[in-house]
């Protein structure tokens, strides 16, 4: 087999079976590849398992039955299920997507030739593909900043450098970059790094702490491949991004306390130490009034429409998207020092059960 792809989903029949349909419609010869998709909680509840498995193989061909692996798993969390499905892969490349993906028909082909090109030149690589956001019928101010600016992801930043010259194809955008909705990796290289990591809150940071440890112990370069892309079904509102920020700050916790000289580098300093927390609560209090009232005109984003502003093309359009998101980053910022005070503090409660 030359290549895997490997799904966790939970709770999103619809959603898995749609990536699963574009996945069995591509320009790679479909003998040539398999589809694991592990639910995450499908063994504690069968019937919701039965589900996924029904409306998964009602969309994919009969006749490549074979090709399609569904694995029902604990309630344990992507990394684990992506654990999993990685001790049943047998690709000799490893293709990484979310359940909310959509695959154009040529992302397999892709990256297995940006992985077999990686090699011939004898530096194995993590590809990322593209991964640009599914515009809704009735687009919003909001959807517009989510999909042209920085609020989630960096691609803006990385299809305008390239486009500007700034960096060249082989840039290395280092491990902050390694997103698992849409990203490849030799086979091999995943499993003498030892897979994924399974952080105390299974929300965030496994993607980042692969590619971290890839580097440090084999030097892997995190290429980006614009012409690999699935297209990301999952739409944001204000409410969703900014609980977003929350739990990937109480994430943090744990995850650096896993993985502290990744955490540091990402953040920059010991967010465990005594003096960050205080200061965490020190900002919590000190800003609460300040992110409330940041928090109606974000929420009102939502209710304007998406042509409330230049389009993306005029030359005012980007710099304005881009000034109306960083608006809200005092609130961001406030939401992800809360979620981190949340865990600190559950910790010191309940040191055994952390």
């Amino acid at each position: 087999m030359d290549l895997s792809v490997l799904i966790p989903t939970f709770g999103r029949p619809d959603k898995v079976a749609a990536c699963a349909q574009r996945l069995a419609d591509q320009t790679l010869d479909i003998g040539r590849y398999e589809v694991l998709i592990g639910i995450d909680g499908g063994s504690d509840d069968p019937t919701a398992a039965r589900k996924v498995e029904k409306t998964v193989r009602a969309r994919w061909p009969a006749a490549h039955a074979t090709n399609l692996t569904i694995v029902p798993c604990p309630k344990v969390g992507q990394a684990a299920v992506r654990n999993v499905l990685l001790d049943r892969a047998g690709g000799s490349t490893l293709v990484f997507l979310n359940d909310d993906m959509l695959p154009t028909p040529a992302l397999l082909e892709h990256h297995l030739q940006h992985q077999q090109d990686a090699a011939a030149q004898g530096a194995p690589a993590l590809i990322v593909g593209a991964s640009p956001w599914v515009v809704p019928e009735h687009d919003t101010l909001f959807d517009r900043l989510v999909r042209e600016t920085s609020m989630v992801f960096f691609y803006d930043q990385m299809d305008e450098a390239l486009g500007e010259s700034r960096v060249d194809r082989d840039h290395d955008w280092g491990f902050r970059h390694a997103w698992l909705l849409n990203l490849s990796a030799p086979a091999a290289l995943v499993r003498d790094v030892g897979a994924f990591s399974v952080f105390p809150s299974t929300y965030g940071y496994e993607d980042d702490e692969f590619a971290f440890r890839c580097r440090e112990r084999f030097g892997t370069r995190v290429l980006y491949r614009a012409d690999t892309v699935a297209h990301h079904d999952h739409r944001l509102t204000p409410r969703g991004y900014l609980d977003r920020e929350r739990r990937l700050g109480f994430a943090a916790w744990g995850f650096a306390g896993m993985a502290p000289a990744c955490a540091r580098e990402m953040f920059g300093r010991d967010i465990r130490r005594d003096d960050e927390i205080t200061y965490s609560g020190e900002f919590v209090e000190r800003e609460r009034h300040n992110a409330e009232r940041l928090r109606v005109t974000f929420e009102d984003f939502a209710n304007l429409p998406g042509d409330g502003v230049p389009s993306r093309d005029h030359p005012a359009g980007l710099p304005v998207a881009r000034a109306l998101a960083q608006q809200h980053l005092l609130l961001k910022r406030w939401e992800w020092r809360r979620g981190l005070l949340e865990a600190a503090r559950a910790e010191a409660l309940h040191p055994a059960e952390a």
